[in-house]
C-alpha cells in the first residue's frame, strides 16, 4: 500500500516535470544570454558614462564619485527573457583582500541592487525597490540573481568606494537571463597567473572568445586569481567565495606558488586541492581543474612535473564529475617565448594565447562534451548520481536535477546513466520513473523504451 501511494505521487511530480522539462544528455549548457548589452543607460553624473558599463569593450568603463548610480532600461527586452536574471560587476582590482599584493582600485564597498517597475523611455526618480544589500564588500566582482519579473528598470547603487564615501567607482555591469536556471556562469580561481590572464579588460576576454566560437554564448565571468597566493589559501577562503557566487563553474588554478622552490609539498598542493574540489561539488557546482603551468624558472621548472602528478590523481579519482582545464604544461613547453622574463608569469602574448585556450578547452569539454568513453556494455544504467548501485536515490537526484539544476546537477556520466528511458533523449521525469519501478522489482532491467 505505501509503495503503491509512493509511486502514485512520483507518478505526479514525473508528469509534471516531464512535460516541462527535458535536458540533452551532455551539451545541457542553456545560454545565459547577455541582455542589457547597449541598452539605455543612467547615472546621476551625466558626465560619467554610463553607456561605457554596458557597452562591448570591457576595457571602458563606467566611473563615478560616490555615491552615484547606474541604471539600465530593459524595457525593450522580451520579458520572458528577464523573468530573473543575474546583475554582474566587474572591477580590475585584486579579486579578494588577502595576500602580499593587495590591490584595490575603485572597488565598490557599499551598494544596492535595485530593480523598478516603471515604463521605459524615461528615468525613475522614485519607486525604486531594493533587491540586495551589500555593506564591506572587498570581492573585485558579484554575482547576484534577481527576480526581475514584473520590473523593466535595474540599477547598482554605490554609496562607498574602497570604503569611502567620495570616492570615485569604476565598473562594467553586465545583466544576464538566467530564466532558465544557471548555465553559463563562471569564477576563475588562482594566482597571479590567473588575475593576469582572467581579466576581461586586457585584450579579448574569455566570453568574448567564447563568444567568437559559437555566437549562442556569451558567458558569466568573474576573474577570482589574487597575486602571491598559494593552494592553502584557497582551502581556507573557498567557503567564503562561494557563500555569494552563484557560478555553476569553478576553476581552481593554484599550484605555481605551491611549487617554487619547493618540491616536498605535492601532498599538502593535493589536500588543498581535493578540499575544494570536494566543496564545489557540495554546493552542486562543476569544478574545473587545469595543469599547472611548465616554467623556464630554475627554482620552479623541475618542480611543477611532481605538482602535475597529483593533477593527474586528481583527474583518475574523480572522472567525469571533475572538468579537465587547459593543459597548461604542455602548452608552454611547446612556447616558452609566450613566458615573460622571470620564467613563470605570461607575457601579453602568453596571457592572450591562454585565454583562447580556455575558451577553446572549455568549449570542447563543457559546450559540446561528447558521450562517456564507457562502453555501453560497461554502463550502470540508472545510476544517476554515481554512487555504483542503482536504487530510489537515483529517482530522487534525477528530479532534484530537473527541479534545480544549479544546486543539484548531475555529472556528465550520472547524465548518461540516468538516461533509461527511451534513451538518448536526455533526462526527463520517465528516467525516474523507470528507476523506482526497478526499484520496486516492477521490472528487471535498464534501459527500457516507451513500448516496454
Amino acid at each position: 500500500m505505501i509503495l503503491k501511494k509512493f509511486l502514485s505521487a512520483l507518478t505526479g511530480v514525473i508528469i509534471t516535470l516531464s512535460g516541462a522539462v527535458s535536458m540533452n544528455v551532455y551539451a545541457n549548457n542553456t545560454p545565459n544570454e547577455i541582455i542589457s548589452r547597449n541598452c539605455p543607460a543612467y547615472s546621476g553624473n551625466e558626465n560619467a558614462n554610463p553607456s561605457f558599463g554596458n557597452d562591448e569593450h570591457y576595457f571602458s568603463f563606467w566611473q563615478s564619485s560616490s555615491p552615484d548610480y547606474l541604471a539600465y532600461d530593459l524595457s525593450g527586452v522580451n520579458p520572458e527573457y528577464r523573468k530573473k536574471v543575474i546583475a554582474v560587476w566587474y572591477n580590475t582590482s585584486a579579486y579578494d583582500n588577502i595576500g602580499m599584493y593587495v590591490n584595490r582600485n575603485m572597488e565598490p564597498s557599499d551598494y544596492t541592487i535595485e530593480v523598478n517597475s516603471a515604463e521605459g523611455g524615461e528615468y525613475p526618480a522614485d519607486g525604486w525597490k531594493v533587491v540586495e544589500t551589500v555593506e564591506g564588500n572587498t570581492f573585485s566582482s558579484r554575482q547576484h540573481v534577481v527576480d526581475m519579473e514584473g520590473y523593466n528598470w535595474i540599477r547598482i547603487n554605490i554609496q562607498k568606494a574602497d570604503d569611502e564615501t567620495g570616492k570615485q567607482a569604476s565598473i562594467n555591469f553586465d545583466v544576464h537571463n538566467v530564466s532558465e536556471g544557471i548555465t553559463d556562469s563562471w569564477i576563475f580561481f588562482g594566482d597571479s597567473i590567473t588575475a593576469g590572464g582572467m581579466n576581461n579588460c586586457y585584450g579579448t576576454g574569455f566570453a568574448t572568445h567564447v563568444n567568437m566560437i559559437d555566437g549562442k554564448y556569451f558567458p558569466i565571468q568573474e576573474n577570482g586569481g589574487i597575486g602571491g597566493i598559494r593552494s592553502i589559501d584557497g582551502k581556507e577562503n573557498i567557503d567564503r567565495w562561494l557563500s555569494t557566487c552563484p557560478a555553476k563553474y569553478v576553476s581552481i588554478a593554484y599550484g605555481t606558488n605551491d611549487a617554487w622552490g619547493n618540491p616536498g609539498a605535492t601532498e599538502e598542493y593535493y589536500n588543498n586541492t581535493k578540499y575544494m574540489i570536494d566543496k564545489i561539488i557540495e554546493l552542486g557546482k562543476v569544478p574545473v581543474l587545469p595543469k599547472i603551468p611548465s616554467s623556464t624558472n630554475a627554482d620552479v621548472k623541475d618542480n611543477v612535473p611532481l605538482y602535475n602528478a597529483k593533477v593527474e590523481q586528481l583527474y583518475e579519482e574523480y572522472g567525469e564529475k571533475l572538468v579537465h582545464g587547459p593543459d597548461f604544461a604542455e602548452f608552454f613547453e611547446e612556447h616558452p617565448d609566450y613566458l615573460s622574463a622571470d620564467g613563470v608569469h605570461p607575457n601579453d602574448t602568453g596571457y592572450a594565447e591562454m585565454r583562447k585556450l580556455w575558451a577553446k578547452t572549455m568549449y570542447k569539454n563543457v559546450y559540446t562534451a561528447e558521450n562517456t568513453d564507457t562502453p555501453e556494455d560497461d554502463i550502470l544504467y540508472g545510476d544517476a548520481n554515481d554512487d555504483g548501485r542503482v536504487s530510489i536515490s537515483d529517482s530522487v537526484a534525477i528530479l532534484q536535477h530537473l527541479a534545480n539544476s544549479s544546486k543539484y546537477g548531475l555529472s556528465k556520466g550520472g547524465l548518461s546513466k540516468g538516461d533509461v528511458y527511451n534513451r538518448g533523449d536526455g533526462i526527463t521525469g520517465k528516467d525516474a520513473y523507470a528507476i523506482t519501478l526497478l526499484d520496486a522489482k516492477v521490472i528487471d532491467k535498464l534501459p527500457i523504451t516507451g513500448e516496454e
